[in-house]
């Protein structure tokens, strides 16, 4: 296998990073074959672990702490976030100092580990400084808790706004971004990731199969019984014209898949693993056939003509659904701020 460096880390990651939202009581319930599927991931050489505190509010990270302990801990380099609300205490969420401080030893301990790889800053919060947030995170790295940190669902002009800041104020610099990218969440591709070649950051994508639109088990004339599904209504909802488009698309994109002899999975896993700007997506597996559907993709290249058969079906830098993208801004999703006061 061939690993990537994340960025300008040094560090060194397999081309598919295993995401762990669907351990715990979001999906897979049972704790033992969760770590079964991790270690087979890790046997597969699979080396990045990605979890987030808020997953299953904080069972994913204790089901991860349980595999890490049957392995060496150098083995994975072991990513996690904050920013979500783990509680009744409207503080016990946000970017504020006080919070990723004390949900960062929270983490630990669920974990088990004495530093985290990787901190991610789950979401932006248009209402805490960012300087706060760097400043917190910088205090973190000289602690020795992590030894790196990121941004996920970062707009790209609010990158911009915090390798400034971290420049300008002498912190440690998100050296990450976690984005939604997909053959069908496209907009990234205009800024966002053009943004992190820019200033040399690795991107570790999530949802390359769509939220299971790209998966194979839903398309034209499938229903779709997946648990996500029931969980996230609206993200199936064919009353809405984005998800009619995508339908259509995965038509499309099965057939395209047909063609080239491959799967629809790994059409989809190898479209992101082929952008320059990408250092390797998050795949989430529930079950051991959902990894064992996946691990093709990490030797897998798309010939070029496959890549503009893509391209053709849904256009560079297009959202079809534009409410798949993860966090909608204030400004947009607020009336308020757009209207003057009357």
């Amino acid at each position: 296998m061939e690993y990537r460096t994340l960025g300008r880390t040094g560090l060194k990651v397999s081309p598919l990073c295993l995401g762990a939202m669907m351990f715990g009581s979001f999906g897979n319930t049972d704790h033992d074959d969760s770590i079964r599927i991790i270690h087979a991931a890790l046997d597969a050489g699979i080396n990045f672990v990605d979890t987030a505190d808020v997953y299953s509010f904080g069972e994913s990270e204790e089901i991860v702490g349980k595999a890490l302990a049957q392995t060496k801990r150098h083995r994975v380099v072991l990513a996690t976030k904050v920013h979500g609300q783990m509680g009744r205490d409207p503080n016990a969420q946000g970017n504020s100092r006080r919070w990723i401080i004390t949900e960062c030893e929270n983490s630990l301990r669920r974990l088990g580990v004495d530093y985290i790889d990787l901190y991610q800053i789950h979401r932006p919060s248009p209402e805490t400084d960012i300087d706060e947030t760097l400043g917190a995170l910088t205090d973190l790295v000289r602690m020795g808790k992590i030894r790196y940190f990121g941004s996920s669902t970062f707009p790209a002009h609010e990158i911009v706004e915090a390798q400034w800041v971290s420049e300008r104020r002498a912190r440690e610099r998100f050296v990450t971004e976690q984005p939604p990218y997909s053959i069908l969440v496209r907009s990234i591709e205009k800024d966002v990731l053009p943004t992190c070649q820019k200033y040399g950051m690795g991107v570790l994508s999530w949802s390359p199969l769509a939220g299971g639109w790209l998966s194979g088990a839903f398309g034209p004339g499938k229903a779709n019984t997946s648990r996500r599904a029931a969980a996230l209504p609206h993200h199936y909802d064919m009353e809405i014209p984005g998800n009619r488009a995508k339908l259509e698309a995965v038509g499309k994109l099965s057939e395209l898949a047909d063609r080239a002899g491959l799967s629809l999975i790994q059409l989809s896993l190898g479209f992101v693993l082929e952008h320059p700007g990408v250092t390797c997506p998050i795949i989430g597996p529930r079950t051991m056939e959902h990894l064992q559907s996946q691990l093709s993709a990490l030797e897998l290249r798309l010939a070029p003509d496959v890549l503009d058969g893509i391209d053709e079906i849904v256009a560079p830098g297009t959202d079809l659904n534009e409410t798949d993208v993860g966090w909608v801004p204030a400004a947009i999703a607020d009336p308020s701020l757009r209207r003057r006061p009357r």
